[in-house]
């Protein structure tokens, strides 16, 4: 069991270490990653990208230390407190990246976010469906 949750605190960081290399140009495994693609179409400022950069880098550093926190402590209600203190992270870093960014440019991490928060919707409720598929089988 806890090997199979540090994999997936593992995994859950992956995003983030996509996002923390935006540099112009630079496609991470064959640019099948959105974020690197998203930041390219903000057209962002040398400043803005190595600002971008620390946030994200603050931001995993702070999701690992939180994980951390919480791996011996995996009842049910140690596991909702991780996922709400993890969420507020999120949200907070997302906060800071938007402030980074111009109107134009919020506009389009907005419509971006939006369609990411939409297929991850639509995944949880892909494997759901597929969850209850496999316990009727």
């Amino acid at each position: 069991m806890r090997k199979t949750f540090i994999a997936l605190m593992f995994a859950a960081t992956l995003p983030a270490v996509a996002m923390a290399m935006p540099d112009a140009g630079q496609r991470h495994h064959g640019g099948k990653h959105a974020a690197p693609h998203m930041f390219e179409q903000l057209d962002l400022s040398k400043e803005q990208r190595r600002d971008m950069r620390k946030l994200m880098g603050e931001q995993m550093k702070s999701r690992h230390e939180i994980t951390q926190r919480y791996l011996d402590k995996l009842p049910e209600g140690e596991r909702q407190a991780m996922a709400k203190e993890l969420a507020d992270s999120k949200e907070k870093t997302h906060q800071d990246i938007r402030k980074l960014l111009n109107a134009e440019q919020q506009k389009q991490f907005d419509e971006f976010h939006s369609k990411m928060e939409a297929k991850r919707a639509e995944r949880a409720e892909f494997l759901k469906w597929k969850a209850e598929r496999d316990q009727k089988n």
